[in-house]
């Protein structure tokens, strides 16, 4: 006869499995729209997930895309949504109920239009200064990919010849060349006006100073924001652990410029830089993986310290 104390032991482990995801979630996909930052978001949350015994994938697409992919069931998870400034683009997936948001991963962001300090002390702080600035700006403003939503507000400023820029050009690049443009323009003292956002290692590379004035179309506080977790509609219900550790999982501003730090000026693989921060910062992963059970039955945050090669808690 079984004693009591391994019974309840047995019984408990039979309840951890039964609460384990089934196969079908074991490959959640995630959305990567070349942005460092999310970039470094899901690489924090594939390490983790690997360590729960996912396997996670990421797809390259376009914000677009990740949309539109979220709702055809294509793609499971994008952890970039940026509020308010993709409102747009989010809008008639909630409306037709394809996508869900899972929470808020990152509070006290920006994202709006900025130029360097040297530019601002000659007098261009606001963006109804950048018109009378615009010969010395080569009438261009710098943005990043197209398709990119901030890209978008900036042409339409253009198309609607508002704050004067009817005459002005949107340059579109990636983040690292227009970044590297940036760069260019400084080391010649010439005039910039650009995409810019935090978390960023940008904001300690450059003397960046963000415009005011574009509250209408960035949202107020220099484009204040907040980043969500989006997730195509039914996979926090199919998948109730990998739910459970989306609506979790939370982000800060040091602990996203410390990795894209890493990625950007270290050139490591986001993996190895996202891996390195969790195994220097192991409190991180209790309050993600609170009540989280591992795909083989194991309480969530042994397998991940585990997998990370720390020692067992206590």
């Amino acid at each position: 006869m079984m004693r009591p104390t391994i019974l309840l032991a047995a019984l408990g482990l039979a309840g951890a499995a039964a609460a384990a995801d089934p196969e079908a979630c074991a490959t959640p996909r995630f959305a990567d729209i070349g942005w460092t930052d999310i970039q470094a978001t899901t690489a924090l949350a594939g390490v983790v997930l690997e360590g729960l015994g996912y396997r996670p994938e990421t797809v390259m697409v376009s914000i677009p895309i990740a949309y539109a992919s979220m709702r055809s069931g294509d793609i499971d998870v994008f952890l970039g949504d940026w509020q308010p400034s993709l409102a747009a683009d989010r809008q008639p997936y909630l409306d037709d109920g394809s996508v869900e948001v899972l929470g808020v991963n990152l509070e006290g962001a920006k994202y709006t239009l900025a130029t360097l300090a040297p530019t601002a002390e000659a007098g261009l702080r606001d963006f109804a200064d950048i018109a009378r600035h615009g010969e010395a700006l080569g009438f261009r403003i710098h943005g990043i990919e197209p398709g990119n939503d901030g890209n978008r507000i900036i042409q339409t400023l253009i198309d609607e010849d508002r704050f004067g820029l009817g005459g002005f050009q949107l340059v579109e690049s990636s983040e690292q060349g227009m970044l590297s443009q940036v760069a260019r323009l400084a080391a010649r003292d010439e005039a910039v006006v650009f995409l810019a956002w935090a978390p960023h290692p940008m904001n300690a590379r450059f003397p960046i100073v963000y415009l005011s004035g574009g509250d209408e179309w960035f949202g107020p506080d220099y484009g204040g924001a907040t980043v969500h977790t989006n997730a195509r509609a039914g996979l926090a219900a199919e998948c109730p652990e990998l739910g459970r550790f989306l609506r979790q999982l939370r982000f800060t501003l040091e602990m996203e410029n410390a990795v894209m730090g890493r990625i950007l000026d270290d050139g490591l693989p986001p993996a190895e830089a996202a891996r390195d921060w969790l195994v220097a910062h192991p409190e991180t992963l209790a309050p993600w993986l609170e009540g989280i059970t591992a795909r083989d039955g194991r309480p969530g945050l042994a397998a991940v310290r585990a997998q990370l090669g720390l020692p067992p808690e206590g």
